[in-house]
Parts: C-alpha cells; sequence; structure tokens
C-alpha cells in the first residue's frame, strides 16, 4: 500500500503508444532496451519501484514531446530471461501530471510530476452506480461478434465495475488518443461512457446510427 506522502516527485517515465496502465490494473511488459533495462533495474533499487507509463503526444511538432498526464506503476512481478530481458507486471498506483522533463544522466527520461487531482487513485475501488451492466455486455458481445473475437463471459459477468472496466480499456485495441482520454476520465462513470462511446463508434465505422443510452 502506497500513501500520499511516499509518492515521490521525481519518476523515470516509459513512453509507449498505445498502452494504458490505470490505478489498480495490470499491466504486463517486454523490457529488451539496454535503457530501460536500466530503467527498471534503478527503479528496483528504490523503496516504491515506481515506473511512469506516459504516451507520447502525436499532436505536437516534437516526436520527443508527452501527453501531460501518465499513471506511475509499482513492479510487483518481474523474472529474468536468460538472454538479460525482463517480463515484468506493473500494477497502477496513481496518475500524474508531468511538470517539467529532467536533463538527467540516465539513458531513459525522467520528470517533475506532481499527484495533485488524483487522490481517488489512491484510495478503494471506484463503483458505477447507474451501470446498466446488461446492456453494456450486449454491446460488446456485438463488438467482439464483429471481429471474431471470443472471451470469458462467465468471468466478465462476476467482474466488479472497475476491474471490468478498466480491464476493458486497457485491453482493447483503440487508437492511442481514445486510450488517453481513457487515462483521463476524472472517474470510472465518465470511463464508462467514454468506452461506450468508442465501442459504438468502432460499430458505426463512423456512421450515424442510435446510441447506446
Amino acid at each position: 500500500m502506497i500513501h500520499p506522502a511516499d509518492l515521490p516527485d521525481t519518476i523515470s517515465v516509459f513512453p509507449l503508444p498505445g498502452a494504458l496502465l490505470l490505478p489498480r490494473s495490470r499491466l504486463p511488459l517486454h523490457i529488451f532496451e539496454p535503457r530501460y533495462l536500466q530503467m527498471l533495474d534503478d527503479a528496483l533499487k528504490t523503496k516504491e519501484r515506481l515506473i511512469g507509463m506516459v504516451q507520447p503526444n502525436p499532436s505536437l511538432s516534437d516526436d520527443t514531446k508527452l501527453h501531460r498526464i501518465g499513471c506511475a506503476g509499482r513492479v510487483t512481478q518481474f523474472s529474468e530471461t536468460e538472454d538479460g530481458r525482463y517480463l515484468i507486471t506493473l500494477t497502477g498506483v496513481s496518475r500524474f501530471r508531468i511538470k517539467s522533463e529532467l536533463d538527467a544522466f540516465t539513458p531513459y527520461r525522467r520528470c517533475d510530476v506532481s499527484w495533485e487531482g488524483f487522490d481517488r487513485d489512491l484510495g478503494k475501488a471506484e463503483k458505477d452506480d447507474v451501470f446498466d451492466r446488461s446492456r453494456f455486455l450486449n454491446l460488446l458481445e456485438r463488438f467482439f461478434d464483429s471481429r471474431d473475437l471470443s472471451t470469458d463471459w462467465d468471468s466478465l459477468k462476476e467482474a466488479d465495475d472497475e476491474l471490468l472496466v478498466n480491464s476493458l480499456s486497457m485491453l482493447m485495441d483503440f487508437d492511442p488518443e481514445d486510450k488517453q482520454a481513457l487515462l483521463e476520465a476524472p472517474c470510472l462513470r465518465t470511463r464508462r461512457e467514454t468506452l461506450v462511446t468508442l465501442i459504438e463508434f468502432a460499430l458505426r465505422g463512423g456512421s450515424n446510427e442510435e446510441k447506446l443510452q
């Protein structure tokens, strides 16, 4: 359990387009580039073991620019392969806002960050009191059928609200900017509504069919 006072002012960041990490969710990663192998080694030496996942911002002319909001994860599992690669799992701790990027003496990027405004990320799992799960799952089934995808529907039906919405947000193949919108949603209800909009848009193929209310 990480408390607000434990969150550092500076963290290493891993820019990865399309990779979404959310609080209390888990993201598996395959680490093989030398700079990120060093980043992981350095993170494991700290008490918090935090790595910040953040997406590059394609709307900016400089391709080194990052989105301002990312999510920090704690390294909770890792294994090393015989050829020196790492298979790790990050468990989402809290979103952050980048204040500035440091001129670090490391091959990976480091940023000064603020954790203000994301207090709920460190709390208990969120609930969505107006979540119509039956209609949502019907929509999801249409989406999966349209792409010949399969899933464990019993597990989806039994998953709590946050696990269901966040897992789908992280796993579904949306554009990086759509993933960023899901990350920046202020609460679970807004993230679920954004997720529904993205699924409906994908099913419509850009046409104006009736939306799920």
